[in-house]
């Protein structure tokens, strides 16, 4: 089943709903008086409902295969649970919560328990909740919901915004209170539901150089390189495997490979602290994040493009031609060879820029790279509908149409078929 954004944003409303009910009756529960565990101030649990919503866009194919079905809700849910943690932990120093006294944990973050009942609840939500939810989605009148919808997701934003704002706030300055009544507020339901995250965090000395750490403009260039190096690595293997030279970029201007770049930007951005641990450690995050990052990448280019960019049907062990397990062997090694290799070595050069160039340079190329991806993404959208589709009505469509017609795109996206 196919769903439009109103419908989804619905079914993410309900689900953050219903694990703010259950992380408030744990917490409640285990303090003997009422918590309002969560992120947001408000009655909704976001990474609950932004979980639920991945299952339901990228599993819906796997409905009819109950273990396939279950061991990827399994693996989808503890992935965004470790992710949400080692993101929160960034914000504030410290951990939000810990389950390091648990049998079978990682990091703190995960465990085998948790992982099982994730994969229950997610077979539950596919099988039972999202069909009960859309029922009751049909009997409201639809301006009624539509209206419901978009007040509620202005809510959600704003709620979102000033929890932000009260992390950054409690990090930064824990014992000056904000002047903002709202800001205020969500620090001490924070302080409150988390008692950790108001201890002092450590002090970060600043020499002073160009994108030290690991904040936007390292992650940035990071991305660079890492599209740059995934297009090479891709065109060479290619060759090697092919025989032939192959355009392997994903946008139409210049040799960038972008899911190498974001998967590059995640994976420094989730193990960078990690990075003093042993290999076995990073290959094994890097192995399940890397199969989970492409698994989903290729559900969403299928649904955004209406393309099929790879497609491992014919590799043993695959899962619906996405992803395969000899595969996600090689995003397991090639973690452990970015963090403990490369990375530091990258890293040291980014931060040898001169400032005032850096800065700039920087911004020319977000401006370059913004656009890039966009006019990419028309291309893309305008080749998926062209054939037997409407004609270009736009004047956007007709410069698209003008200068990336099929023989064009064919040339760009020599492997892509249409869905």
């Amino acid at each position: 089943m196919e769903y439009t954004f109103t419908q989804l944003f619905w079914l993410f409303l309900i689900y953050s709903f219903i694990g703010w009910i259950i992380e408030a009756a744990v917490g409640t529960i285990k303090n003997r008086s009422f918590i309002n565990r969560g992120f947001s101030t408000g009655p909704f649990c976001l990474v609950y409902g932004a979980g639920a919503i991945l299952m339901t866009v990228t599993l819906t194919e796997l409905l009819d295969n109950f273990f396939l079905l279950f061991v990827s809700c399994a693996i989808q849910a503890t992935i965004v649970e470790w992710i949400t943690g080692k993101t929160l932990e960034r914000l504030n120093h410290h951990k939000w919560w810990d389950y390091s006294d648990k049998k079978w944990n990682f990091d703190g973050y995960i465990c085998f328990q948790y992982t099982v009942l994730w994969g229950i609840l997610g077979v539950i939500c596919l099988k039972g909740g999202n069909p009960l939810f859309m029922t009751l989605y049909r009997q409201i009148p639809e301006p009624v919901t539509s209206i419901l919808v978009w007040v509620l997701m202005g809510y959600v934003l704003l709620d979102a915004l000033v929890s932000l704002a009260a992390a950054l706030h409690l990090r930064t300055s824990s014992t000056e209170q904000s002047r903002l009544v709202l800001i205020r507020f969500a620090e001490h339901r924070m302080a409150k539901a988390y008692p950790v995250i108001q201890e002092k965090t450590e002090e970060i000395l600043r020499e002073g150089k160009f994108a030290e750490g690991c904040g936007f403009y390292k992650l940035f260039w990071l991305f660079l390189i890492g599209s740059l190096l995934g297009d090479i690595t891709e065109t060479i293997f290619c060759r090697l495997t092919a025989g032939e030279w192959m355009f392997r970029s994903s946008l139409v201007w210049g040799p960038f490979s972008v899911v190498w770049g974001f998967a590059i930007v995640l994976a420094t951005a989730l193990l960078y602290k990690d990075r003093d641990k042993p290999d076995r450690h990073i290959f094994l995050i890097g192995t399940f994040l890397g199969g989970a990052y492409e698994y989903t990448c290729s559900v969403l280019s299928e649904l955004v493009f209406g393309q099929v960019f790879w497609d491992y049907s014919e590799i043993p062990f695959n899962l619906g031609g996405r992803v395969n397990l000899l595969y996600c062997f090689f995003w397991g090694i090639a973690a452990v060879v970015w963090i403990k290799g490369l990375y530091p070595h990258f890293a040291a050069w980014i931060e040898k820029i001169p400032k005032a160039a850096g800065y700039i340079a920087t911004w020319i190329l977000v401006a370059f790279m913004a656009a890039n991806i966009l006019v990419s993404a028309a291309a893309l959208i305008r080749y998926g509908v062209r054939d037997g589709g409407p004609a270009a009505t736009s004047g956007w469509e007709r410069i698209i149409d003008t200068h990336f017609d099929d023989t064009k795109m064919k040339q760009l996206y020599p492997n892509s078929k249409m869905r």
